[in-house]
Order: C-alpha cells, then sequence, then structure tokens
C-alpha cells in the first residue's frame, strides 16, 4: 500500500538539495569554524554563507542572524533573553514553546482571540503595563495556518518602546517574510519546517535590540550563543532558504490550489463538517477541518490504514487526551475540539493524492459516524 503525507506541519523531510549540500560538512568541510587554519576558515566561509542566505529569505542582514538548534530555543533566548524576570504579552494560541516559556518569566498576559483565531491588536495595546517588556505574538498559527496581523501589532510595539518578537515557524516558507516591513525585533525560525534537518533554527535580532544570552562560554553567534557552531545544519538551513527565495512563491500557491480542492471536496462530500479558522487569512498548505460527531483519533488510525497521514494538532501535544488549546481558544467545545484534524501539505502532494484523501476521509467519517453516538 502506498502511503501518502499530509503532516509537514510537524516536520518535512530533508530534501535532496539540502542533504547535499550538508553532507560534505560533515565529511570533507569538518574544522571548527572558530579554528584559524585552513580547516576552521573553510567552515567558517561556509557558515558566512549560511548566514547570508537565512537573512535573505528574511529580509535581513547577515549580522542579524543567530543560528541556534531549533525553533524553540530561537523563542527561549528571544523571550528570556529579552524579559525575564518582567511582563510579558501574549496570545492564547501560541505555540508551546511560547505558552511554556512565558510561563516561566516574571509574569505573562495572554490576549484572547476571535472565534477565527485571529488577535485584535487593539487587545495587544490595552494590556501594556509599566513594567512590559516583550510582546510576542506568532506569526502564523501551527494548527490552524491563520496568518496574525503582525504589521499593526509592531507599530503598537514600537510606539510603546517595547521589543517584539513573532515565533515565525509556521510562517517562514510558506509565506513572505521580510522583517524590515513586519517591523519585528526578534523573529525565530526552524530548519525542520523547511525541507532541513532536525537540530537548527535561527533567531533574527535586529540590530540595537538588547538580549541576554542564556547560553555562556566563547563569543560565538555574536556572544548571543556560546558553543562550537553547527556548521553542517547551518549550511543546510541557507540551502534550504535559498531554495525558497528563488521557487517559494510558485510552491506555495501550488500548495494553495491544493489545499483549497481538498478543502472544497471535503466539505462537499462529508455533511457536518467546517473548516476552523475559516475566514481569517491563513497560509496556503494547512487545513484544519472538524468532523462532527467523531473522534480525531479514531480519524486519525482509520486514515493511517489507508494511507495517509494527518495529525490532529501539534506534534508537541501528541498523546494529551484533553482537546487543543487553539481549538478551545477560538471556542470550540472540548467535543468539537476532539473532532478536528489537521491537514498540512508540502512539495510532496499531488492532485492525485489530494482526491485519494478526499475520499478516504469520508469513507472514514461516514464508517465512524455509524458507530458513534454523538452524531445522530
Amino acid at each position: 500500500m502506498e502511503h501518502y503525507y499530509f503532516d509537514h506541519n510537524a516536520t518535512t523531510p530533508v530534501s535532496r538539495e539540502v542533504f547535499e549540500a550538508m553532507a560534505p560538512m560533515m565529511t570533507e568541510i569538518y574544522g571548527n569554524a572558530s579554528s584559524i587554519h585552513y580547516y576552521g576558515q573553510t567552515a567558517r566561509g561556509a557558515l558566512d554563507e549560511a548566514r547570508r542566505q537565512v537573512a535573505a529569505l528574511l529580509g535581513a542582514t547577515a549580522d542579524e542572524i543567530v543560528f541556534t538548534s531549533c525553533g524553540t530555543e530561537s523563542d527561549n533566548l528571544a523571550l528570556f533573553g529579552a524579559a525575564q524576570n518582567a511582563h510579558a504579552i501574549t496570545t492564547t494560541v501560541e505555540h508551546s514553546a511560547i505558552r511554556t516559556t512565558c510561563g516561566e518569566l516574571g509574569s505573562v498576559t495572554f490576549v484572547r482571540v476571535d472565534s477565527r483565531g485571529l488577535v485584535d491588536p487593539e487587545d495587544i495595546r490595552k494590556a501594556i503595563r509599566r513594567d512590559t517588556k516583550l510582546i510576542s505574538v506568532m506569526h502564523a498559527n501551527n494548527e490552524l495556518g491563520v496568518i496574525q496581523p503582525i504589521e499593526e501589532i509592531a507599530k503598537i510595539a514600537k510606539e510603546a518602546a517595547i521589543p517584539f518578537h513573532s515565533d515565525g515557524v509556521q510562517a517562514a516558507g510558506k509565506i513572505p517574510v521580510d522583517v524590515a516591513k513586519l517591523g519585528v525585533d526578534l523573529y525565530s525560525i526552524s530548519g525542520h519546517k523547511l525541507y532541513a534537518p532536525k537540530g537548527v533554527g535561527a533567531l533574527f535580532v535586529r540590530k540595537g535590540t538588547a538580549l541576554h544570552p542564556m547560553m555562556f562560554g566563547g563569543p560565538h553567534e555574536h556572544k548571543m550563543r556560546a558553543g562550537t557552531e553547527n556548521v553542517a545544519g547551518a549550511v543546510a538551513l541557507g540551502c534550504a532558504a535559498e531554495w525558497l527565495v528563488k521557487h517559494g512563491a510558485v510552491e506555495a500557491a501550488r500548495e494553495g490550489q491544493l489545499r483549497d480542492r481538498m478543502e472544497r471536496g471535503i466539505l462537499a462530500a462529508v455533511p457536518h463538517s467546517f473548516v476552523n479558522g475559516a475566514g481569517a487569512p491563513r497560509t496556503p498548505n494547512t487545513s484544519n477541518i472538524r468532523f462532527d460527531g467523531i473522534d480525531s483519533e479514531s480519524l486519525l488510525i482509520a486514515l493511517d490504514m489507508k494511507g495517509y497521514a494527518v495529525s490532529a494538532g501539534s506534534a508537541c501535544s501528541a498523546g494529551v487526551t484533553e482537546p487543543s488549546h487553539v481549538l478551545t481558544a477560538i471556542g470550540l467545545t472540548k467535543d468539537q475540539g476532539r473532532s478536528s484534524i489537521r491537514f498540512s501539505l508540502g512539495r510532496s502532494n499531488t492532485v492525485e493524492q489530494v482526491d485519494g484523501i478526499i475520499a478516504a476521509v469520508a469513507e472514514s467519517v461516514g464508517h465512524l459516524r455509524k458507530l458513534s453516538p454523538a452524531y445522530v
């Protein structure tokens, strides 16, 4: 049986061009990038080029890019670096990398979103206090794909002279990102969401933004992250970024057409199905659909048995019995939250696969509803 992957928001495969760029960094150009000899300086050159490539993807300059181990570390560096023992503002739909980290700060205000998953910038303004040291609002939601009004929030933050961070892990590579236009001071990305390997990420730090490091030792990464650099990972992320600069817009449009085809097909074939986050701007590859009267775990298993990999939400919350905090934040009941599935498309998906998953969903939901006492 063939298997098809519709869970690209959880992780992506390493692309061939990224793998080919990364491999020599482990077998041929293996020097420590801080060494002054040939091997070290060759590695340093590759690291510098990767930094320029990532900067180009984000509309930044190379000296504003700090390489990290993942998006979570980038988020932690931004939050602890700017607001430890202070007040921060965020939203109720953030990824756990933000929500949990905020719980370790001095204090935090969680601003609510509407039924589409959008935060009102004026609610962010109202939450500002005298001791507020950071505002952090994700660019695109990992479960719904909903894109937040980052530019408007950035203007509010700037007026109040408060640094503004955005978790861009689910936005970069799916929609255009220009940190200058957005107005953010800090912006997180993760390699394994961009067809680079797990274990590498980056944080954009605008020039002049005060940030305290979390790791101490050598003066690596502009003195913001001590430790020998992961040159292979950085090169992989740089290559992935360069591919997106060249081809990202075309691929995003293709995935958007597939996503829309899938949504239309599922909604037409399955009664009492609803797109969570509908009516809000969304990333082109993401769809979260509620199927009243079924349990998402049962549907996940049924689709997996038919060869389709999807998810019930964030991979970082897998195994949690409670419904997604994102879905309850937009007003869904616990039962509605437990009946929702996330589909996230990527480069491998085709029209044939989309048509196949429409049929598989319709058949699976129909079967499960016959067995469900919750569906009449």
